[in-house]
Formats: C-alpha cells, structure tokens, sequence
C-alpha cells in the first residue's frame, strides 16, 4: 500500500530520514510539507539519539521541482494571501537548516530547483549524482530567485551567479559543485550504501562528511569553468542592457544564445533579480538576504508578470507570455527599487536577521 503522507519521516539507527513524497508532482513542495520540515527539524535538533539528518525525494525523477506553482498561481490569481504565509515559513525553514546544529546531508539527485534548492542548498553536507539539474529558474515565470537562492548565487565565483540567476539555466553535477551550490558528487548508484552506511554511528574521529567523501567520486565534466571568460566579462556590467550588449558584442556564439534566452525573460524580472543578487553580495547574513527576498517576493507576487508568466510556461504552455512592460527599455527603476522598500502598512516583514544566530558546531552552509 503506497504511503501518501507528503513527507515521509523516519529514524534509521543516529540518522533521521525525510522524503519529500510527492513524487507525481516531482516532490514540489506545499505549505503542509514546509511545516512538516520544519517542526522534524525542531524535534531532530533536540534529540540526543539523532545524530544527523538526510533529505531525498520520492521517487526516480528528482528531490524537488520547487514550490506548488499552480497553488501559488491561483492564489495571485484571487488576490490572496495564503503564498505570503508559505514564503514566510519556507524562508524560516531555510534559515533553519543553515543554522542546524548537527550534520543536515541533502541528496541533490535528479532535479533541484526553486524550493528544492532552498531544502538542499544550505545544508552542511550536499550531494548531487550524474543525474542532477539544479537551477533557480524564476526569471521565466515573471518571478525572482528567492530561498536564499540570490546569496548561494552571489558567492558563486565571477559572475556564473549572475549568469545562472538572470538566465535560470539548468546545472550538472560538476557545475553545481564549481558554483557552490554542493559537495560532494556520488553516482546515483551507490546512494542506498551511502544511506545505510550514514545510519551507523560515526566511529572515533570520522565525521558525517567523511563518510560520504569514502562515495564520492569525480563528476562528469561541467560547462562553465570553460565559459568564465566570457560569462565574467559580460554580466560585470551594470544593467541588463548592458549585459545582453556585451553577450552580443563578444563574437562568442555561446554568448550570442544567452541574449537570447534573457530577451524571452521579463523585463522586470530580470532588473530585480540583477538589483537582487547584487545586494545580496553586501548582506552579512543568510537571514538578512531573505529578509530581502520575502519583500521581493511580495511584490513579484503582486505583479501581473508572475500569473502571466506560470500561465505560458506551465498552465498553457504556449511559451508566449505578454509580459508587462514588454521590454528592458520600459522599465521604471523606481518601480525596480520599491521591489527592496520596506513593506508597507498591514504587511509584515519576515524579520529574521535581528534574530541572535546560532553558532553552533556543525552549522551549514550560509552563514
């Protein structure tokens, strides 16, 4: 009998499992499987007999396509509120798992994006295989890298985070490792013997990490190391304009097909997300840069670009979006600015980075 609870939670010897369990719907994540999460999270951080965690996806396909899009959608649609109330948890469960004090291990294995990368992404320990794609593809939905995804992005080296937040692209195993965005590769195969062998008690001196490293081998050969030329000089300009003039100008057909991609982007969403990754660099916390996106994604989520965009993309599928305004030229850097304004009266700020970090030993990534 198939198990339909969301999330599926169970302690193996030290190791507490969770798999995201929608497999149909590549593990896409609701606001019931965030809670979820994060009150195993709250429960595993204060139970002595666990001594770390690991996170998968159900099913062959993928740990986690990101949020429910089609429920995000129709609330935007009916003007409601019920996606700010996810985001918010969402963005709390991520700062968790940056902050979890014990070895948090994500197995970043087939797709990864949006959400999934915000489950996976800040953990202290993750693994992609030879059949990851990992991306932060919001731009194409009227939408803005959110997650903690535009911190991960901006300390990618040179500007391949730039590359991948403005185009969303796709990365492999190699890539997502060069980028920052994981660990450890370990082909596919070999994932059941590193789940059992991290269900023992780690013995005398070896850590979590060294366990996996003992299944970790080299990943097939990735892209961009090759492409930094071209990709640093390009999007070290200062606007999007700037930077699809210099993709244009460099004689590099590789170049040529990026302008391309970000020409069939919102304008608008390309502006902020450009505006975002760059503030996010100067941000001293993982917690401040989602105090960021959540005023971010409260405004995207307000504007018509982001309905319009799930509805060509994912709904109807016929890859036309009209998007509003219809061009970079037409943008409002007023309007880019109120997109980072602080929120405005009866809306309330996700407030985070006041909060006291905790420092303790095994923290993860985003610090």
């Amino acid at each position: 009998m198939n198990d339909d609870r969301p999330v599926l939670l169970e302690t193996r010897g030290t190791c507490m499992h969770l798999t995201l369990n929608r497999p149909r719907a590549l593990n896409a994540l609701s606001h019931t499987m965030v809670r979820l999460l994060d009150e195993a999270l709250a429960r595993a951080g204060q139970d002595e007999a666990i001594h770390s965690v690991l996170l998968s996806g159900a099913g062959d396909r993928g740990l986690c396509a990101g949020g429910d899009i089609r429920a995000l959608h129709d609330d935007a649609r009916a003007s409601g509120r019920a996606s700010l109330e996810f985001w918010r948890d969402e963005y709390r469960l991520n700062a968790r798992i940056a902050r979890f004090p014990k070895p948090y291990v994500a197995l970043m294995d087939g797709i990864v994006m949006g959400g999934g990368v915000g489950v996976s992404a800040h953990a202290a320990i993750r693994v992609v295989t030879e059949r990851s794609r990992v991306a932060m593809p919001e731009t194409a939905i009227g939408f803005v890298p959110d997650v903690g995804g535009t911190r991960l992005l901006a300390a990618a080296p040179g500007e391949l985070g730039t590359h991948l937040a403005l185009t969303g692209r796709s990365v492999g195993a190699a890539d997502a490792i060069l980028c920052g965005l994981a660990d450890h590769h370990v082909p596919a195969r070999l994932l059941p013997a590193l789940t059992e062998a991290l269900e023992e008690p780690a013995g005398p001196g070896v850590s979590v990490a060294d366990i996996v490293q003992r299944f970790a081998t080299q990943p097939p050969a990735g892209d961009l190391a090759a492409q930094r030329a071209w990709i640093d000089a390009c999007y070290a300009a200062d606007t999007v304009e700037d930077i699809i003039r210099k993709l244009r100008e460099s004689g590099v057909p590789a170049a040529d097909t990026a302008a391309d991609e970000l020409l069939t982007k919102s304008p608008l969403a390309l502006k902020v997300t450009l505006a975002a990754v760059r503030r996010a660099a100067r941000l001293d916390s993982l917690e401040a840069v989602l105090d960021q996106e959540f005023r971010v994604s409260s405004r995207a989520f307000e504007h018509p670009d982001f309905v319009e965009g799930v509805r060509a993309r994912i709904i109807d599928k016929d890859n036309a979006p009209q998007w509003k305004p219809g061009s970079l030229a037409e943008v409002d850097d007023r309007e880019v600015a109120r997109f980072f304004a602080p929120l405005g009266p009866g809306e309330q700020e996700l407030g985070l980075a006041p909060e006291p970090a905790d420092t303790s030993a095994g923290e993860g990534r985003a610090g």
